[in-house]
């Protein structure tokens, strides 16, 4: 049975090459989603076994995206996936909820380890 992967992302073109590239690594069931507040609903709602959030969104951040997720009890693998060096969130609010941190780059090999990360997490 495949994992279901929510990739939450305000910008459509990032969405979609993850979304592609996710969906071909084995194991991996991939939808996506734009908004971060339908985002927390349909996570909290059980509608997936992992979340891929980018840090920097509009109106909720990934950080605060991660926290009211917990705060509604689900304890679902949580990862960042962002364009950002992980020490410039060290000091964030509500980093210690995130399950892991995967740095967008160039070529493909970060979406091999983002899946990988996934599968050793809901393992």
């Amino acid at each position: 049975m495949a994992i279901e992967v929510l990739v939450v992302d305000e910008e459509a073109d990032v969405l979609d090459i993850t979304e592609t590239f996710l969906d071909r690594q084995d194991g991996l069931s991939v939808t996506s989603e734009m908004d971060p507040e339908r985002a927390a609903e349909r996570i909290i709602d059980g509608e997936c076994d992992a979340v891929v959030s980018d840090l920097t969104m509009p109106d909720l951040n990934g950080l605060e995206l991660c926290q009211r997720v917990r705060e509604a009890g689900r304890e679902v693998p949580f990862f960042l996936f962002t364009g950002r060096d992980e020490t410039e969130i060290d000091d964030s609010p509500g980093k210690e909820c995130v399950t892991g941190f995967v740095r967008k780059g160039t070529g493909t090999e970060q979406y091999e380890t983002l899946a990988e990360n996934i599968r050793n997490a809901v393992a």
